[in-house]
């Protein structure tokens, strides 16, 4: 009788249907969405009119010189027969990139891996704070810090380098003196992007997956070994990223490097020779001086040193898209 009235209790139990699940976004998060995409465009349009305003304020310099001006160097825009042009600047501004990065790349690597894997635990905090606060120290403390300081004390280097080396073009001095080099400027902006690129890099070696680490431990490999086989190739899209941002910052470096360069608009393979300059360090130390012929062709020199800039970052973007991190990490 029991088992009668539960088989009726049970045929008359209403269908069970399935539970929508809602695809839809809420409010919150379509505002939220909306926010950030028109932050991203308007990041994008600002860099547009920011090139634009460059360009065309730029252009009666252009109208003046034509094409020579990125044939020919120098900043004379006053007088019947201006001349000026950007290419020793550029050259300049490369060759301080290059040595920036040859002196602080290897330094900033070698500095992250230590932070984040051989620092005693309880100096880790202390030691990244103080590298996140050379990176806050202003770029005039640095140039004053490389002339009074540095240069002195890199003088006798420049010497040795270019007695000893003098067969690498680069390294050969035709004249004396060896101070206020492209040398010299480029490693103070070297330990300047140190710091940036230090960051960044411990950030991204401090991600690398723990199981992956601990395997490779356990499997038998040193320290080492283990960072070579699982934290640098995780790190490899990261630590682009961060050599193509401190190389922005090293093109772009404009105070520490003006006040160390003594003015030359020569283009030589020797980066020991005294003199140079930078685009940066060029807008720096003339503007707005030489009239309206003079500022026009700053800011086209600016606007030169944007594009570089924005080609360097689209090609980093591109070698960064390319190679992940954790892509290729094997055991």
């Amino acid at each position: 009788m029991h088992v009668a009235a539960d088989d009726a209790l049970v045929g008359v139990r209403p269908p069970v249907t399935p539970i929508t699940v809602r695809t839809d976004r809420r409010t919150d998060d379509k505002i939220f969405r909306a926010v950030v995409r028109a932050a991203g465009f308007g990041s994008l349009v600002l860099l547009f009119f920011i090139g634009l305003f460059l360009l065309l304020r730029g252009l009666p310099a252009l109208h003046v010189m034509g094409w020579r001006f990125f044939t020919r160097s120098g900043y004379q825009t006053l007088g019947s027969h201006p001349t000026f042009g950007v290419l020793a600047s550029l050259y300049g501004s490369v060759v301080v990139a290059v040595v920036a990065l040859t002196v602080g790349v290897p330094i900033a690597l070698t500095t992250s891996l230590f932070l984040s894997e051989y620092a005693p635990i309880w100096s880790r905090r202390t030691l990244i704070a103080l590298v996140d606060l050379a990176a806050a120290v202003p770029s005039v403390v640095y140039g004053l810090w490389g002339f009074f300081e540095l240069q002195p004390n890199l003088v006798g280097f420049s010497t040795w380098l270019s007695q000893h080396l003098s067969f690498i073009p680069i390294f050969k001095v035709v004249s004396p003196p060896v101070t206020s080099s492209l040398f010299i400027a480029g490693i103070v902006v070297g330990i300047m992007i140190v710091p940036i690129i230090t960051s960044i890099t411990r950030e991204v070696f401090s991600l690398a997956p723990p199981g992956e680490r601990e395997g490779a431990l356990a499997l038998g490999a040193s320290r080492s070994q283990m960072i070579r086989s699982v934290v640098l190739p995780f790190g490899r899209g990261g630590m682009i990223g961060a050599i193509m941002l401190g190389l922005g910052r090293a093109l772009g470096e404009t105070i520490a490097v003006a006040i160390i360069l003594g003015e030359t608009f020569a283009i030589s393979p020797h980066i020991l020779q005294h003199g140079g300059t930078t685009i940066a360090s060029l807008i720096a130390i003339h503007f707005p001086s030489g009239g309206p012929r003079g500022i026009a062709d700053l800011l086209l020199c600016g606007f030169v040193l944007f594009v570089l800039t924005m080609v360097i970052n689209l090609v980093a973007s591109a070698v960064v898209n390319r190679s992940r991190s954790g892509a290729g990490v094997e055991l």
